[in-house]
């Protein structure tokens, strides 16, 4: 299938990174609508749940019981893995009702080294289809498949009986131009090695209304690493830093019904655009957003620039608190385990208005039959249109070594 590069800048522009916000919003602030402020990275993909598990669950799972994919959500996990290896692999159709050669493959596994310790890797694959370029005539230049990926490998390690810590590193690759020339500067792929440091507390000896129940909490700050560039030119742009923190609460109802509840907290570790005077290279409110990546990250937290009125050019008291409270997005899911062979979840994920208005509910089921699981998941966009909206995904795992069911009711 052949597109035409308008459609190939808005498909980066909807695909990855950033959701187009609605055009009228009752969010207003002294009777003004509140100002859009999105913060925007290169490689977004990095940021995108690639698991159907998860993405029925509102993209929540920093705490959730491990698994083949917490080499994504939160990679200390694996060292209180049950199962001594497993293996998940993952497909989500992107932007299906506009094109149908777009999608996220995803590859992840890990391996117990002993009682204490794991190791895992994984491999995202995200392919934006078959692009033609032209220039401003008209005129064909030439074809090609825009693709981004990253590698990991992770390492989880067991601190006392309840908590662990990890660590991943990852390469990532963006070719999104095929080396053609962008307003008059050659491009190339863009290039950049990140890190995540995590940590999990799980705690399975509590009770719940007389049952045995379990609480997790998790941390993982991901993608901390050096900025991106897709030209020879000094300007680089940041990799999406994020802060994911949750918990998942489980309880045991019976024998044979589990009910799990979790939620997740996101932060963009990123800057915030300023707000500039009069167009000007002067900043009326904010920070000066070229920084180096540790900065960047500090700077993040206390940045947000505020509510600007353009007729005294006067920034409304408050209103940079409340912006900064607005870069924090929640996703929330609920599983129902039956037997550890089906399970039914639900979930919904916020995003505020001015950051990105992603806002969307999820559903989903997995079967689990001896060392097979498949997990799908469906997305309802209650704001806008969402790329994976009206979507079915897809996850298969495959557990080695596992136990079977009835070794784990003898072990109870």
């Amino acid at each position: 299938m052949r597109k035409t590069f308008l459609l190939f800048g808005l498909a980066i522009c909807i695909g990855q990174g950033s959701s187009f916000a609605q055009l009228t919003n009752p969010n207003q602030l002294n009777g003004r609508e509140l100002t859009l402020n999105t913060i925007t990275t290169a490689v977004p993909f990095l940021t995108i749940a690639p698991d159907s598990r998860c993405g029925a669950l509102g993209d929540a799972g920093v705490a959730l019981d491990p698994d083949a994919n917490s080499t994504f959500w939160n990679a200390s996990k694996l060292a209180f893995a049950e199962d001594q290896m497993e293996v998940s692999l993952s497909y989500s159709p992107w932007l299906r009702a506009l094109v149908n050669d777009m999608s996220l493959s995803y590859l992840s596994g890990y391996k117990k080294i002993n009682k204490n310790q794991a190791i895992g890797g994984s491999l995202r694959y995200f392919t934006l289809g078959n692009i033609t370029f032209t220039d401003e005539m008209g005129s064909v230049i030439m074809p090609f498949k825009p693709a981004e990926f990253a590698v990991d490998f992770t390492f989880a390690q067991k601190l006392s009986k309840k908590f662990s810590g990890g660590l991943a590193l990852r390469y990532v690759n963006s070719n999104l131009t095929g080396r053609t020339n962008v307003q008059g500067a050659e491009s190339k792929p863009g290039q950049t090695v990140a890190v995540d440091i995590s940590t999990f507390y799980t705690n399975d000896k509590i009770k719940f209304a007389g049952k045995k129940a379990k609480l997790n909490w998790g941390m993982n700050i991901s993608n901390i690493g050096a900025k991106m560039s897709y030209t020879n030119t000094d300007y680089r742009d940041f990799i999406p830093a994020n802060l994911r923190t949750g918990v998942a609460f489980t309880s045991n109802m019976d024998q044979y019904n589990k009910l799990t509840l979790l939620v997740d907290v996101n932060k963009l570790l990123v800057p915030s655009p300023p707000i500039y005077k009069n167009n000007s290279d002067t900043i009326l409110s904010g920070f000066n957003p070229n920084v180096g990546t540790a900065s960047g990250i500090i700077q993040s937290f206390y940045d947000a620039p505020g509510q600007y009125d353009p007729e005294t050019e006067t920034i409304y008291a408050g209103s940079k608190f409340r912006e900064e409270l607005r870069e924090y997005n929640i996703g929330a899911g609920v599983e129902y385990d039956f037997a550890q062979q089906f399970a039914v979840r639900v979930g919904y994920f916020h995003e505020h208005y001015t950051k990105g208005n992603r806002q969307f509910i999820t559903f989903g089921a997995g079967l689990h039959y001896q060392v097979l699981t498949i997990d799908m998941s469906y997305l309802v966009s209650t704001t806008q249109q969402n790329p994976l909206a009206n979507t079915l995904r897809f996850s298969l795992r495959f557990s080695l070594d596992a136990k079977t069911r009835e070794e784990l009711e003898s072990d109870q």
